[in-house]
């Protein structure tokens, strides 16, 4: 009996997606599983969350996890409504206006933000490999294409700063499409950038030029965009000791036996220190939710649901490196869970 209701409900789910209308069409079909799309950071994390949801709800399908970044996650999530349009976008960084106005424009307008948890840009080297005390002003001297409006001319780390290493500049990091690239920018290269006063004037005075001096990496070689796949990052740096990684924490903590993070400001990339903000590369990390969606996918309700049931301090999610939120803010994302407010939007940047 309850698997003749199980199959009416799932074809009354997709018949009610269908009818969803949006720029996203029905896609000539329907879908009765969850289809989620965006971060690479965030994908390990949503992947076990797949595999709890499953092993909780045995009835429903294994929800579709993508890992394409979280520009292209969000770019795909607000191209519409309708099962050929992801359920939910996962983001390593908060949506932004302009992509919250695509959205609306392609009929996207009820969308649930949801903050799992937090994060942390790490700087790392190999196990046994280069170690230097870094600030952002060090890591934007050496990584940004005009520094301060000026040529980049750096090439060792001791040209950057002269209590550095005088070993080569050697930076495997994320691509423009990814929310770690888009983190980077904001929590330490703008960060760095700004310690110059008339940098921090040009702000104020020109914001596109500064975004343009202040976040754009150099193409010379020395920074490689290593693609959406974090842990070909890890075995980049493995394998040459004198290379710097950029990732999330997360990838930092499930090989410690292999790389060793590297101080910011003093400060190391752990856990007690993103959970505190003390290191200056924490940020949150996101999950956006169709709320058309919700009574059209069979059990995206109850996927929802299990991720504020393994996103503690103590969770399954911990073991794999996600930093519990602060309490308040799991509280006030915990109850997002259950009545579905919306963003209106306001908030974003």
């Amino acid at each position: 009996m309850f698997k003749t209701k199980h199959i009416v409900f799932a074809a009354v789910s997709a018949l009610a997606l269908a009818a969803c209308g949006g720029n996203g069409g029905d896609g000539g079909g329907s879908r009765d599983s969850i289809r989620a799309v965006g971060s690479s950071t965030v994908f390990p994390f949503a992947k076990a969350v797949s595999e709890s949801f499953v092993r909780s709800n045995p009835d429903f399908k294994s929800p579709i996890i993508e890992s394409i970044g979280s520009g292209a996650g969000i770019s795909e999530f607000c191209k519409g409504l309708g099962p050929n349009t992801p359920d939910i976008a996962n983001a390593s960084r908060r949506m932004k206006a302009s992509e919250f106005a695509t959205c609306g424009s392609n009929g996207v307008t009820d969308i649930i933000e949801i903050q799992v948890g937090l994060d942390g840009i790490a700087l790392a080297s190999a196990q046994g490999g280069i170690t230097m005390n870094l600030t952002p002003e060090i890591v934007y001297k050496a990584l940004a294409a005009k520094p301060f409006g000026k040529e980049q001319t750096t090439k060792t780390w001791s040209d950057v700063d002269p209590s550095l290493p005088n070993k080569p500049i050697l930076v495997y990091g994320p691509p423009s499409t990814s929310g770690t690239r888009d983190a980077l920018k904001e929590l330490v290269l703008e960060a760095g950038c700004k310690t110059n006063a008339d940098m921090k004037a040009l702000k104020d005075s020109n914001e596109d030029e500064f975004k343009t001096l202040c976040t754009e990496v150099r193409s010379d070689g020395l920074y490689v965009d290593q693609g959406e796949q974090d842990n070909l990052i890890v075995q980049k740096i493995e394998s040459n000791p004198n290379a710097v990684g950029i990732f999330g924490y997360s990838y930092l903590e499930e090989n410690a036996d292999k790389v060793q993070g590297l101080n910011m400001n003093g400060v190391a990339p752990t856990y007690d220190n993103i959970a505190s903000f003390a290191y200056p590369g924490a940020r949150p990390l996101y999950i956006y939710v169709k709320k058309a969606h919700l009574n059209a996918i069979p059990g995206l309700k109850e996927f929802l649901a299990e991720w504020s049931n393994v996103w503690s301090k103590d969770g399954p999610l911990a073991k794999l490196g996600l930093v519990a939120s602060p309490d308040d803010v799991m509280a006030a994302n915990a109850k997002a869970v259950t009545e579905f407010t919306t963003l209106d939007g306001a908030q974003l940047k």
